[in-house]
């Protein structure tokens, strides 16, 4: 079985008797910019990390923000998050990403898709974040928007202390998919019914592998995919919003229908 975190109590019930979850990216699709950066300079604040490891920060956020993801990328914030945590305590981790999430990420959200992963639960869909940020991030903005869960990168710990090293493969590209289509499974939920988004041509995989996917302001491979592939695109604008919230409901109206008529 697979292993889930954060499961928020008392969440509304599916609308029919099949599951439907939506998956969704965090860095630049619920948020703008990178959490490790913010989660960075929070360690910084508490003497977890030096003043260089933090301008190291700071510049793989200027680079995210301005180009996307990349395989380096990915490679640099692996290496960061584990050196980050390790030798600190699991309860430390956990504190750090509430102090981060209060300081920083809450107020770089971006109210269009936080507001569609919460019109997904008020249609009593599950909404899970999938991110390649620490567990502990993503665990903690779940919990505060309401959300079903998250599953983040998990670090290797021994009696409650961070090994730094990875338990598991980061939660990137392919990853996320097969991570995606575990949980689905184990719901009990059809692909063909559940929703992704992201904003990096890296989800490809997961984009593809759900019957209903939209693009969140995609960097410049994913809107060429996008394109060639007719995939839904959303920008932060009203009218792209109301448009993706008017398909979460006829779509969830459809599933009810076919639930009935089956």
């Amino acid at each position: 079985m697979l292993a889930v975190m954060s499961s928020t109590p008392g969440s509304a019930a599916p609308p029919s008797t099949t599951p439907i979850l939506a998956f969704f990216d965090i860095d630049n699709t619920l948020m703008r910019g990178a959490s490790i950066f913010h989660i960075g300079t929070a360690a910084w604040r508490e003497g977890y990390v030096r003043l260089r490891d933090v301008l190291r920060f700071v510049w793989a956020q200027l680079r995210f923000t301005a180009v996307g993801e990349n395989s380096a990328h990915q490679s640099s914030v692996r290496e960061r998050a584990l050196a980050l945590v390790a030798g600190r305590t699991e309860a430390e981790l956990a504190q750090l990403a509430v102090d981060t999430y209060e300081r920083s990420i809450h107020q770089r959200l971006i109210p269009e898709t936080v507001a569609l992963a919460r019109e997904h639960r008020a249609k009593g869909h599950e909404v899970w974040l999938l991110s390649a940020t620490p567990e502990a991030m993503a665990s903690v903005m779940a919990q505060r928007l309401g959300l079903t869960g998250a599953i983040g990168t998990r670090v290797r710990s021994v009696a409650g202390v961070f090994t730094g090293e990875l338990d598991g493969a980061v939660m990137h590209g392919p990853r996320k998919a097969e991570v995606a289509e575990a949980l689905a499974a184990e719901r009990g939920a059809r692909l063909a019914d559940c929703w992704a988004y992201s904003d990096s041509r890296n989800d490809i995989p997961l984009l593809a592998l759900v019957g209903n996917r939209v693009v969140v302001n995609p960097d410049s491979a994913l809107a060429r995919y996008a394109a060639a592939h007719a995939w839904p695109v959303l920008t932060a604008r009203a009218a792209s919003v109301r448009a993706t919230r008017r398909r979460i409901r006829r779509e969830a109206r459809a599933v009810i229908r076919s639930t009935r008529d089956g």
